[in-house]
């Protein structure tokens, strides 16, 4: 069996990608050749058929293409087993790409909220830490998912949160207390409270204004809680256009984005997103949100990541970071 992996240079993923192959075919009786293909430019995307670093082919053949991905020199991004993203496919997925039987051995996704975007180790990027994040941050039972979705469109159509008695009355369907379940979805990371206990986000909405302001179509203008967030709005809300203005993080320069599902169109037409992970422990809105940023450019990009080494992350294209909120939020109000 050929394995060849088609990468940018120094891709965060491909010791991610690596390490789960070793996994997947761990023990079993397999002969498995890896070659690599290192690709600077579109022009070698296209022709060897990378769409995105890292892809793998199987003997020639790319298992996990999926409509709509075109030859790029951007990260790539794949479906995580539980929901969300990730830098790489899964060991399972990997193990059933190659027909070997379904195994035991899975790479976990590091749990809870209180590190969901701290870097992982181990060949993680901060694109599996938000993968991470989306799986572990997820209300817990039926009740907490009525107060969830209240929350959410309230925000999508008013601008803001709902009302103590509307919450009141989704709480009493289930014999508890707007307050109960409130708390709860803040332990979880799924909402957060101020220090008075009211809501102060909803990813991906903020109640307080941010550097993301999106204008929903037909709908209320809100602010995002990051770049990413407010490029998931409109999958989360069944492809409505939502329009975000927000500025380069560095410059200040204006920046404009339409958004329909997973198309996206910016001005300037070079901009790109910064996806960050601070080495923290804490919830996202707080360790996260601040380092997923636009930037006019590239280069604008990597002068912000080169001026803050502490912060470990990645520059990905437009529809690579569309492609990623509308992964982490396009399901967010399904039943």
């Amino acid at each position: 069996m050929k394995l060849e992996i088609l990468q940018v240079p120094d891709c965060p993923n491909v010791v991610l990608l690596e390490r789960r192959i070793a996994e997947a075919v761990a023990g079993e009786r397999v002969d498995v050749t890896i070659t690599h293909r290192v690709l600077e430019d579109q022009v070698g995307a296209a022709e060897a058929g990378m769409t995105g670093s890292p892809t793998l082919l199987l003997d020639g053949r790319d298992p996990f293409a999926e409509p709509g991905l075109v030859p790029s020199v951007s990260c790539r991004l794949y479906r995580a087993d539980g929901g969300g993203i990730d830098g790489a496919p899964s060991v399972a997925a990997l193990r059933a790409a190659m027909n070997l039987a379904a195994g035991t051995n899975t790479i976990e996704v590091p749990a809870g909220p209180a590190d969901c975007c701290a870097p992982a180790t181990g060949g993680d990027s901060p694109v599996a830490a938000l993968g991470a994040w989306r799986s572990a941050a997820q209300p817990a039972g039926p009740a907490e998912v009525a107060v969830h979705h209240a929350v959410l469109r309230a925000f999508a159509t008013r601008g803001g949160p709902p009302s103590n008695t509307e919450l009141e009355e989704v709480a009493a369907e289930f014999d508890s207390s707007a307050r109960q379940i409130l708390d709860r979805l803040h332990a979880s990371d799924v909402i957060r409270l101020d220090v008075s206990g009211r809501i102060d986000s909803v990813y991906p909405f903020s109640a307080t204004p941010t550097a993301h302001s999106v204008q929903i179509a037909d709908g209320a203008r809100v602010h995002a809680m990051c770049a990413v967030d407010a490029l998931g709005m409109s999958a989360m809300l069944g492809g409505v256009e939502v329009v975000i203005d927000s500025a380069d993080a560095t410059t200040g320069e204006h920046i404009t984005v339409r958004v329909r599902g997973e198309d996206a169109a910016a001005d300037p037409v070079t901009t790109v997103v910064f996806i960050g992970a601070q080495s923290a422990q804490g919830p996202s809105a707080d360790t996260c949100c601040n380092h997923l940023n636009f930037f006019t450019d590239r280069r604008a990009a990597e002068a912000w990541a080169t001026a803050h080494p502490h912060v470990d992350g990645i520059v990905v294209d437009l529809a690579e970071a569309t492609r990623c909120g509308a992964l982490i939020f396009g399901t967010l109000l399904d039943s």
